[in-house]
């Protein structure tokens, strides 16, 4: 795991000016929802507006509007954010994993991987598939058979870009040190 050198944000989440108007009310928005100030996520990369309106619909389409369960999803991103060690990710989605309906065991048994004890065998599969792709950039065949039968062709792809996205996204996040939210003041 490569630790950052300095935790100060190398780019700053922006303000109203920086990220215009809609980015800014839907960052505020989605901070009520999820109980935190509004996400340094959506500010950070909402100074790049266009690419980030373009990143927000693609990330959109994988969670939370995606084909695997909510459950699963966060499992998946929870698993991508600890092997690349990305803080913000993981304090982002234990939060959104506990909604989704993985138990505070599960989200701390995340840690250990798909070797733990307790997991069912198709949270194991996808445990199994994330450290595989995250330590290869690929699957074997005979995880690929497994994978494929299990989940179907367009699940599968789904599977692949969601690991590969929050795989990105962890890079970005820890490369512009982005914090974590602060919980919303009552």
């Amino acid at each position: 795991m490569n630790l950052p050198d300095s935790p100060a944000p190398r780019i700053t989440p922006g303000g109203r000016r920086d990220v215009g108007l809609v980015t800014w009310a839907f960052a505020h928005a989605a901070g009520r929802v999820t109980g935190t100030r509004p996400p340094a996520v959506f500010l950070t990369l909402g100074r790049h507006r266009g690419l980030f309106r373009g990143w927000l619909h693609f990330a959109g389409r994988l969670m939370p509007g995606g084909r695997l369960p909510r459950r699963e999803t966060e499992l998946v991103i929870l698993r991508v954010a600890t092997l690349a060690g990305n803080e913000y990710e993981l304090t982002q989605h234990r939060r959104l994993a506990r909604r989704a309906g993985l138990g505070a065991a599960e989200i701390e048994r995340v840690t250990a991987g798909p070797d733990a004890d307790g997991w069912s065998a198709r949270d194991r599969l996808l445990l199994e598939a994330t450290d595989e792709l995250h330590a290869t950039e690929d699957l074997g065949d005979a995880t690929w058979s497994r994978v494929h039968a299990e989940l179907g062709d367009r699940t599968t792809i789904e599977l692949l870009l969601l690991v590969g996205h929050y795989r990105m996204l962890a890079t970005a996040l820890t490369t512009l040190r982005v914090q974590p939210d602060a919980p919303r003041r009552r």
